[in-house]
C-alpha cells in the first residue's frame, strides 16, 4: 500500500495561509528544499486541491525555463512536469494531460483506490480543503508539518474538526536555518 505523505507550512497558531489565501510569511531556505527533493524523489503522485493545483500548475509547468530558475526550481518543475497529479475538484474536469485526473465524485473510493494501487508516495503540499478531507477519513500516513515562527491570529486553518482523534508518534525533529521547525509524524495506528 502506498503511503499519502502530508507536507504543510503552518504558523504557531496553525494557519496555512492567511485570511485571504496569503502564503507572504512562510520561511523557506536551500535545506529545506534538500529535504523536500527526499520526498519528491520517493513519490511518483502529487494529490492537490483545485485552488492549490491551479496555483501548483501556472508556476511550476515552466519554473525550470525561467531564466532566473534556481536549482530548487529546476528540480521541483522537472518532478511535477513528469508526476501524475491527482486533483480533487467539483468544477474542474479533464484538461487533456495524461498525468492529470479529476475526482469530483465518489472521493473516498477513489483515493482508497490510488493508495493500494503499486507505486511510490503520494504527497500533498498545501490543499487544505484535500487534507481536512484526508484527515477526517484518516488516510493521511505521515505528516510533516514546517512550523513558521509567526502567530497568525486568523487565517486558513490546517485542522478542523474531526469525528475521530488520530494517534500520532513523532519520528523526527529538525531545525532549518531560517528558524522554522520541522515535525515529522506518522500516524500510530
Amino acid at each position: 500500500m502506498r503511503k499519502i505523505i502530508l507536507l504543510f507550512h503552518i504558523s504557531l497558531d496553525g494557519f496555512v495561509a492567511g485570511p485571504n489565501g496569503e502564503m507572504d510569511w512562510i520561511k523557506l531556505d536551500d535545506e529545506m528544499f534538500d529535504l523536500v527533493n527526499t520526498f519528491t524523489e520517493k513519490a511518483d503522485t502529487a494529490l492537490y486541491g483545485r485552488k492549490t493545483y491551479q496555483m501548483m500548475d501556472s508556476y511550476w509547468t515552466t519554473a525550470a525555463d525561467k531564466p532566473n530558475a534556481t536549482k530548487h526550481d529546476i528540480e521541483h518543475s522537472h518532478w511535477y512536469n513528469k508526476v501524475n497529479k491527482v486533483v480533487l475538484s467539483k468544477t474542474m474536469h479533464s484538461n487533456g494531460s495524461n498525468k492529470t485526473i479529476f475526482i469530483s465524485d465518489n472521493i473516498l473510493n477513489e483515493i482508497l483506490n490510488f493508495k493500494n494501487q503499486q507505486g511510490k508516495d503520494i504527497l500533498v503540499f498545501g490543499s487544505p480543503t484535500a487534507a481536512h478531507f484526508l484527515m477526517e477519513n484518516n488516510l493521511i500516513d505521515d505528516y510533516w508539518l514546517f512550523i513558521n515562527p509567526i502567530i497568525l491570529g486568523q487565517g486558513i486553518p490546517l485542522f478542523t474538526p474531526i469525528k475521530n482523534k488520530i494517534n500520532l508518534k513523532l519520528l523526527t525533529t529538525k531545525v532549518f536555518l531560517c528558524d522554522v521547525t520541522g515535525l515529522n509524524y506518522t500516524v500510530d495506528r
